[in-house]
């Protein structure tokens, strides 16, 4: 999955090339030559830069044009309105999901499970910063009642659940009920149960990444904390023993937001 800026992650590059290339078309429906498509990618590229510093609601046709050093005129030539190019990234992000689905599908042999569930771990991590911004406006539409970008969120999601119920149930599976339904996996019999949960935490972590980071949670342990809840869950074992690290989580110690509120409400004396 390459990242839409100028210089991709490689976790992110090795997943596979741009979204939708083979269907790319101009809104009078000719297909595009190299240069087109480039521009067309710059386009989306400049969408993106200023869907994370910008509202979406304020974003117009003239600041993508101008931030991808080309006319309102040429954008209409690949997008009817600012939403459609927004939908266009929104689609991308359930093909790339795809392609996130074929990892959750590799190895999970004794031999290989650990280094499997970091790369899946890894990899989602690297597929929610590469459309973060994009997600966050498909959030901010679903709770306003966009049904198609709320359909968008549940396929992306989806396709990793669905890949990932699918390898748990052969990695663990239970002579109890119709095969391929339940699993004996530690974290539930129901394999969609488990696979949902586990996504879900995957999608919080990843939205909450920065988060983490201010109260002193290194993101290579939260990546390693996730790994070690998939390793146990797909397949039943214990992860190796953690490598000691020298750069340990550190508290936050400064100021807790709203704490000076919540201290003049109950009457407290601040420290």
């Amino acid at each position: 999955m390459p990242s839409r800026r100028s210089r991709p992650d490689a976790a992110i590059v090795a997943l596979g090339a741009y979204p939708g290339e083979a269907t790319v078309a101009t809104t009078d429906g000719r297909v595009p030559g190299e240069r087109g498509r480039l521009t067309r990618q710059r386009l989306l590229d400049a969408t993106v830069e200023l869907l994370s510093t910008t509202s979406w609601r304020s974003v117009k046709v003239t600041d993508i044009a101008r931030q991808a050093r080309t006319s309102p005129a040429t954008f209409y030539q690949y997008f009817g309105n600012v939403e459609q190019a927004i939908r266009v990234l929104a689609e991308g992000m359930v093909e790339q999901a795809g392609q996130l689905a074929e990892l959750v599908g590799g190895d999970w042999s004794d031999g290989a499970s650990w280094d499997t569930a970091r790369a899946v771990t890894e990899g989602f991590l690297s597929y929610w910063e590469d459309n973060r911004a994009v997600f966050r406006v498909v959030d901010l539409a679903t709770e306003e009642g966009d049904a198609e970008l709320r359909g968008i969120r549940v396929r992306a999601l989806n396709a990793v659940t669905v890949a990932l119920a699918q390898v748990i149930v052969a990695a663990s599976p239970s002579g109890a009920g119709t095969p391929g339904t339940t699993t004996s996996s530690p974290a539930g019999a129901d394999p969609m149960a488990v696979a949902g949960t586990l996504v879900a935490m995957f999608a919080s972590v990843s939205a909450h990444r920065y988060g983490f980071e201010f109260w002193g949670i290194r993101t290579g342990h939260l990546i390693d904390t996730q790994a070690r809840m998939l390793h146990w869950a797909v397949t039943g074992r214990a992860a190796a023993e953690p490598t000691p690290s020298r750069e340990a989580s550190r508290p936050r110690t400064g100021p807790v937001l709203g704490g000076a509120t919540a201290r003049r409400r109950s009457g407290a004396t601040p420290p």
